[in-house]
């Protein structure tokens, strides 16, 4: 592999973009996407995939940023996974042409990618995948070799995206039977009451520094990042390597792929070994950037349920609440309100979640629930496929189990023996044929007359 990579980027911009309306309530924005690869090689090829003539608003910001943009138009029959198609087909197709792309980047939450990461994988290819945690299908996040996380990306720099309003629709879904005249002034009046909020919110930035992290997810315990740290160390322990600081991130990603320092409150990778080193979760000795962390041997546990475990707690409220879930589903707000009114301690951040929307994105991997984005934000949720199992298979009728007793009957032929070797007796004698009676001859004079004429006068 070389020493610096060459990354191409695909953006599925439909699956991005909704998902992060959806859990993060923000517009997407790719300039960020894009300064996060930047930092892992240099970016030779983007692409974004989308029908573009109904997101009018993305183009300038992708032509701001160069990115090449992909028409996709949906054929009368709703292509629902066309630019899955369309991305797929063109990424495997720089894997076969352009030797010198040796990563590619997938910009979305989507499963269906999982047959391209993993042949891309299979050529050779470092494969990063970037989305959000509340809405990236888990199994993509575990089978790439690094997952970037957009919830990492807006820690960044909070004011540089701007929230969703609660209740903006998408351009798309709005109603058309307006007059031009009154489209006209609706469109200036919201970009007018857009400038006025990015002048306030760009004029109280810096008076309102401490509360610009209120939009960020909460950062976990760094207790939860231990046995993965741990597993990580006791592998450079086994190969004889001093665990540097690139060495155990990049041992931590082969381990992980869906692990981020960001998660845990830290703007770097150092920045997180400082954290455990402060709260006294490892030895590290070095200065100057070179840092040789050590593990402890007895380091102070925190009783950390597993991800997996609060899935039956979900399962008791989704069995509760039966009855609302199955008429039109519920919203993820109601939900959680619903987990607390019955578990007043439940936090998913005790689980390893940042957010509730990710706790749902990780129980509808796991059937429990299924999630729809609303066009207004948030998430529809609604009973996964393990509330409905299939129903029974029909046994299959044999037609011996058909038969009654009377078909297994042996009949019986006189003289012949039966299944218990007694002959039937034969006392009947055999029937005689019956003589057929002679006929009367006639006593007229028609008698020598033929009988074809005789027939006829009898008509």
């Amino acid at each position: 592999m070389q020493d610096r990579l060459n990354i191409a980027v695909f953006v599925d911009y439909d699956n991005i973009e909704i998902g992060v309306k959806s859990t993060l309530r923000r517009e997407f924005d790719v300039s960020l996407v894009l300064d996060a690869l930047k930092e892992r090689g240099d970016i030779v090829a983007k692409f974004a995939y989308a029908n573009w003539s109904r997101q009018e608003g993305a183009t300038r910001q992708m032509a701001e940023n160069a990115v090449q943009m992909v028409q996709r138009i949906p054929s009368p029959r709703g292509d629902k996974n066309g630019a899955d198609i369309n991305l797929a087909l063109d990424a495997l197709e720089m894997a076969f042409t352009h030797d010198h792309v040796n990563a590619f980047a997938i910009v979305s939450g989507d499963s269906d990618f999982i047959p391209l990461v993993n042949k891309l994988k299979e050529y050779g290819k470092t494969v990063f995948v970037v989305g959000g945690r509340a809405f990236t299908s888990t199994i993509l996040q575990q089978n790439c070799h690094e997952f970037v996380s957009f919830e990492s990306l807006l820690n960044v720099d909070p004011g540089s995206v701007v929230p969703m309003p609660e209740g903006q629709m998408q351009p798309q879904l709005q109603p058309q039977r307006e007059s031009w005249r009154e489209r006209k002034e609706k469109r200036f009046k919201e970009r007018e009451e857009r400038r006025e909020e990015r002048r306030k919110e760009r004029d109280s930035r810096e008076t309102q520094r401490p509360q610009e992290h209120q939009n960020r997810p909460a950062p976990l315990d760094l207790a939860l990042a231990m046995p993965l740290v741990e597993r990580a160390l006791q592998v450079l322990e086994r190969r004889s390597v001093q665990p540097q600081l690139g060495l155990l991130k990049s041992t931590m990603l082969q381990l992980d792929s869906s692990f981020s320092e960001n998660a845990y409150g830290a703007r770097s990778f150092s920045d997180f070994v400082e954290k455990l080193k402060r709260a006294e979760l490892v030895y590290v000795k070095g200065t100057g950037g070179r840092y040789f962390i050590e593990r402890k041997h007895h380091y102070p546990e925190k009783a950390h349920p597993r991800p997996d475990e609060a899935l039956p707690l979900l399962r008791d409220v989704l069995e509760i609440h039966r009855l609302e879930f199955e008429e039109s589903g519920q919203i993820a707000e109601d939900l959680f309100a619903w987990m607390k009114e019955e578990y007043p301690n439940f936090d998913y951040a005790n689980y390893g979640y940042q957010s509730f929307s990710e706790f749902l994105n990780f129980a509808q991997d796991k059937t429990v629930v299924r999630l729809e984005p609303r066009p207004e934000g948030g998430l529809l949720v609604n009973l996964g496929s393990e509330f409905y199992p299939p129903a029974p298979k029909k046994e299959e009728v044999r037609e011996e189990d058909l038969l009654t007793e009377h078909d297994f009957r042996q009949p019986i032929v006189k003289g012949q023996p039966t299944a218990t070797g007694e002959i039937p007796p034969d006392d009947e004698p055999p029937a005689k044929p019956k003589k057929r009676a002679p006929r009367k001859k006639a006593e007229t004079g028609n008698a020598d007359k033929p009988r074809r004429t005789r027939r006829k006068k009898a008509d």
